[in-house]
């Protein structure tokens, strides 16, 4: 195990080197200045991180991203490298975590498992897609929060954003409400499985199904211990393999408004995700190269959440906060509430 799990540590830092040798070698010098201020602001993410687990890197990115952007004077020759940001290294993102997913994890939660999550994930993004338009919250908006509430907080967020027709402070509003309201679930849930007496069976599966972010499922289901944590981990990922049809439908939907016309059946990094599933499935790859995507699957998401942070306009969030916020609020009651009633009757 030690072996392995230090040759995962040795393949990632190879790989992070060579996705910055390529970029430098291989990449229009104009597009320098903006990776250069993104690499700056992923080590900030990470470390802060490090030291408050609750918080994502993807997460603390973004702000970041919002903090830089609204800078009195930020040079416009950032701007051409923070635009490839958002699209490549994000693409290459979603792709590589399709790894962490395997069908195999899938079985074995059981049949009722499974439909529980298939249920929570729909209802959810249906009925947040349904309050948005109640609220009056804008259509680009309320998919990109119904994205990430229904299926798995940020790294959601960021994947249908380039297929979503939506301002680009929308993305920023939802990942904040991603951050704000599952960690006020993260909180909430593990005060009520004491209260209520649920197990760890039960409330691993909830916590999996209801809580946005990896981080915080993990937070919330570990006062009900390590076996809890463990389950809600891989009802969490349940809901990962949901993104790629997810992204796809609303891809087709999306273009067909616009266009009339017969759109691909899916975009490429989706493909490529659902490629990066069927190899972890197939067992053909050893396990310390799986752990070793980890880390740069993050590097990946983190860099190009910050990247889309910096479209971010304080003054247009400012407009959008109050709807944002009762959107956030009956969503995250809509996922809890679904996820303990389906898990609670579907997953005996």
């Amino acid at each position: 195990m030690t072996t392995c799990a230090g040759d995962g540590y040795r393949i990632s830092a190879r790989w992070a080197r060579l996705i910055v040798v390529k970029t430098l070698t291989s990449t229009d010098t104009a597009l320098l200045p903006g990776i250069a201020i993104t690499g700056a602001a992923v080590a900030v993410a990470m470390a802060v991180s490090a030291q408050v687990p609750a918080l994502s890197a993807l997460t603390v990115a973004v702000v970041l991203g919002a903090v830089v952007g609204n800078l009195p004077r930020l040079p416009g020759g950032v701007r051409p490298g923070l635009a490839w940001v958002a699209r490549v290294p994000l693409r290459a993102g979603v792709v590589l975590l399709g790894l962490q997913l395997s069908i195999g994890q899938l079985l074995g939660l059981g049949p009722g498992t499974v439909l529980a999550v298939l249920i929570t994930v729909a209802a959810t993004f249906a009925g947040t897609l349904w309050l948005g338009r109640l609220l009056g919250v804008s259509r680009g908006l309320s998919l990109l929060v119904a994205t990430g509430f229904s299926i798995c907080g940020a790294s959601a967020v960021a994947a249908v954003e380039g297929v979503v027709d939506r301002e680009d402070e929308d993305v920023a509003t939802s990942v904040a409400m991603v951050t704000v309201f599952g960690t006020v679930a993260m909180v909430a849930l593990p005060i009520t499985f004491a209260a209520t007496g649920v197990g760890p069976d039960l409330g691993g599966r909830i916590a999996g199904a209801g809580v946005q972010e990896v981080a915080q499922v993990v937070a919330a289901a570990s006062p009900l211990g390590a076996s809890a944590v463990a389950l809600a981990v891989v009802v969490k990922l349940s809901r990962v393999v949901l993104l790629a049809p997810l992204v796809t439908g609303v891809s087709l939907l999306g273009r067909h408004r616009a266009t009339g016309t017969r759109p691909p059946i899916m975009p490429l990094f989706v493909a490529g995700f659902l490629v990066a599933v069927a190899l972890r499935s197939s067992g053909v790859l050893p396990e310390f190269v799986v752990d070793a995507s980890r880390p740069v699957t993050t590097l990946l998401l983190t860099a190009a959440l910050f990247a889309l942070g910096t479209t971010v306009r304080v003054e247009a969030l400012l407009r959008t906060g109050p709807r944002a916020f009762a959107l956030g609020t009956c969503s995250t009651i809509l996922v809890v509430a679904l996820a303990t009633t389906t898990m609670g009757l579907l997953s005996r």
